[in-house]
């Protein structure tokens, strides 16, 4: 797939204050400080289409973005930041719970994940969430640029194997940079073809 137009649309702090069209829509999220802004941007081949921030946990809103003028990429709130009050957590947990689980147009999740670390509990947690509530979804390691290939496999295999202990079937996964694109044309490809499918059955 190729991206010709990306452009920012709203922010929304509510499900009822999303765009009100039938465009499918792939949600992006993942623990604070994941890289999930550069990803958007390497995705979308746009410099600070998506805010990159070095203090976690900025995103704090539901963001939507234009693509192609037929799909929409959201940017979802982090999840796990800490230094957030708890008032602040409950309120971004209950609005992502919410755009999750209730939002028709949504295709996929993608659950970004940082592949220099050891499974974490709150991603294998979230991943079981979404698995247990019947939301299609992917998982992107990201970061791979930071790791040899042969210690990036290692590490997505030890991710695999922990998701095996309560899956019978694995999800569709990606391995990204930010730095040098990897998994970029993958990832478009995937989001192509649930397009393709998607548009099959409404003709």
């Amino acid at each position: 797939m190729e991206i010709k137009t990306s452009a920012f649309t709203q922010s929304s702090a509510t499900l009822d204050q999303c765009p009100r069209d039938s465009k499918p829509e792939y949600a992006f999220i993942g623990r604070s400080n994941v890289g999930k802004s550069s990803l958007l941007n390497t995705l979308c081949n746009r410099k600070g289409l998506a805010k990159t921030s070095s203090t976690p946990g900025k995103t704090l809103l539901i963001n939507h973005f234009i693509i192609n003028n037929e799909w929409y990429l959201v940017d979802l709130p982090g999840y796990g930041f800490a230094k957030q009050s708890k008032s602040i957590r409950q309120k971004l947990q209950n609005m992502i719970s919410s755009y999750i689980l209730m939002r028709e147009q949504l295709a996929n999740v993608f659950v970004l994940v940082d592949i220099r670390h050891d499974p974490q509990k709150i991603d294998l947690e979230f991943i079981d969430w979404l698995g247990n509530s019947n939301i299609p979804f992917s998982i992107v390691f990201t970061k791979a640029d930071k790791l040899s290939l042969p210690k990036s496999n290692e590490h997505v295999r030890k991710y695999l194997d922990a998701l095996r202990e309560t899956w019978e079937e694995l999800p569709p996964y990606f391995v990204t940079s930010s730095v040098n694109k990897r998994g970029r044309e993958d990832i478009l490809d995937y989001i192509d073809g649930i397009n393709k499918e998607i548009n099959s059955t409404t003709l």
